[in-house]
């Protein structure tokens, strides 16, 4: 599976630190939203209440995880989606680490290494 194909499906969840608008996760999910799709963001070290903490909050059926966070604490988030039935994950550059990608292809996850903002540019045109 390709990066874009990922976008055929409109619910998304961002894990990453989607509060700080600096970040990477924050414009991607951003961008989700102006674009259309149902997506939330998940930060496990989130302390404002603000976010999810975790992917078993997200009140709706979960399609694809966009993972923007470190791949120690990613590679918990994996194995949380593996628990939930979860099969599709787009890795942003700086997340992936062979523990993620061993795992997801260990239990039938499809994990797409690429950038979200890329294939959503391409998507809006």
């Amino acid at each position: 599976m390709q990066a874009q194909e990922l976008l055929n499906y409109k619910n998304w969840v961002v894990v990453g630190d989607v509060l700080n608008q600096s970040k990477y996760a924050s414009k991607i999910l951003l961008s989700l939203k102006v674009s259309k799709f149902n997506a939330s963001g998940v930060n496990p070290r989130d302390t404002t209440g603000t976010v999810h903490k975790s992917l078993k909050e997200v009140p709706y059926k979960i399609d694809v995880i966009d993972l923007c966070i470190n791949p120690i604490a990613g590679f918990k988030i994996i194995q949380e989606a593996y628990e939930l039935g979860i099969h599709k994950v787009l890795i942003q550059p700086g997340a992936e680490s062979s523990d993620i990608i061993d795992f997801c292809k260990e239990n039938g996850i499809t994990a797409v290494e690429g950038c979200a903002l890329v294939e959503l540019n391409s998507y809006m045109r």
